[in-house]
């Protein structure tokens, strides 16, 4: 049987992934990527805690097979991390989980499998390959194909994603079942693996300085320029946020936009959150270009359902759509993924929207 090489974290879903290639035959090798530095303070974690990184090797030595660690912190902290901090100094709001599969994870694995003559690729993902094209997972409640549309058609050409045809529960049992009892039961985190606290604010810091721009205060202002209050640094601060906004107001304020440059927070009522139309930029398509017209279902959130739309452009590197009925919270720098069923045709990342004729304040410096 052929070769394959599985990215194992140390969670129940790589676990499984591999021990089912096993079982099917296949001639596995696993590897864990060490992305970030090990340190007291980083909770036990995929990806990144000795921990996740013992388990994987337990998980090998149960199962027969060869395990090695990847040492990719410097790209990790290149294309991921230094992004991350970068794009919240722009006014967005960065997805890194999409940015460490496009430039770190699938790219390098890839490589690593050329350099031992592995004819596959495999994770833990909950998405399914078939015929060359990406599909959601069968268990809509963990599909996880929304992550990956920054991949490139020759790497789907050689990707295994064992677990996509489960559910997260037929997991956990078949890891019962598989005597992985080590990893079995292992919870999930579900924050940003190097922001152990959640405090995106500190890696901006870290990465940029305390004196940056997006920390220092700026105005709190409505649509139309009357400032409402002081904001300390716009980098702590999303589209759709209401947390930390002043209040007095007959309705709920929301975050509608942010103004890198003159360094403000634009709030405004439930009704301007909703935009009618987006563009993005950084396309990937993963099938066909879709025409101009075509109708398609649009994600732009991990957790947000896909709506209908028709794409309104399509080019190389950017496309537009506009949508059936308004959505809530566009928010530039989030992924924005177009299905036709659960075929993920491609994606991009999102970098303006509007309202109606008129553009919405969130277009970055």
């Amino acid at each position: 049987m052929p070769r394959v090489l599985v990215a194992m974290s140390g969670g129940v879903d790589s676990s499984v992934a591999a021990a089912l290639l096993v079982e099917q035959g296949y001639d596995v090798v696993g590897a864990t990527m060490k992305l970030t530095c090990h340190g007291d303070e980083l909770p036990d974690r995929p990806c990144c805690s000795l921990d996740s990184v013992n388990d994987a090797r337990r998980v090998c030595d149960a199962l027969g097979v060869p395990h090695y660690v990847l040492n990719l912190e410097r790209a990790f902290t290149r294309d991921v991390v230094e992004d991350f901090a970068r794009e919240y100094a722009r006014g967005r709001t960065p997805i890194p989980c999409v940015r460490c599969n496009t430039f770190t994870k699938f790219r390098d694995l890839v490589a690593r499998a050329d350099a031992i003559d592995a004819e596959f690729v495999a994770t833990g993902h909950y998405a399914r390959v078939a015929a060359g094209a990406l599909h959601r997972g069968v268990d809509p409640a963990k599909d996880q194909s929304y992550f990956l549309w920054g991949l490139r058609r020759s790497v789907l050409r050689r990707l295994l994603l064992p677990v996509g045809v489960l559910t997260k529960a037929e997991t956990r049992r078949r890891a019962r079942q598989l005597g992985l009892s080590m990893v079995a039961g292992k919870t999930e985190s579900q924050d940003i693996c190097f922001v152990p606290d959640g405090d995106h604010v500190a890696v901006v810091a870290a990465r940029l300085g305390e004196a940056d721009p997006s920390l220092q205060p700026g105005p709190i202002q409505l649509a139309d320029g009357t400032t409402v209050g002081v904001h300390q640094g716009f980098a702590r601060f999303t589209i759709g946020q209401r947390r930390g906004l002043p209040g007095g107001f007959a309705e709920p304020m929301f975050v509608i936009g942010i103004e890198p440059v003159r360094q403000a927070v634009i709030i405004g009522p439930r009704q301007q959150l909703l935009g009618e139309s987006l563009r993005a930029s950084e396309a990937n398509w993963l099938s066909d270009r879709p025409a101009p017209g075509t109708p398609v279902l649009v994600q732009i959130r991990h957790r947000s359902p896909a709506v209908p739309a028709i794409v309104s452009e399509a080019g190389e590197a950017t496309f537009g759509v506009v949508f059936q009925h308004p959505v809530r919270a566009i928010t530039p720098g989030q992924s924005v993924v177009l299905y036709r069923g659960d075929h993920l045709v491609g994606g991009g990342v999102i970098e303006s929207a509007a309202l109606g004729s008129r553009a919405l304040p969130v277009v970055a410096a």
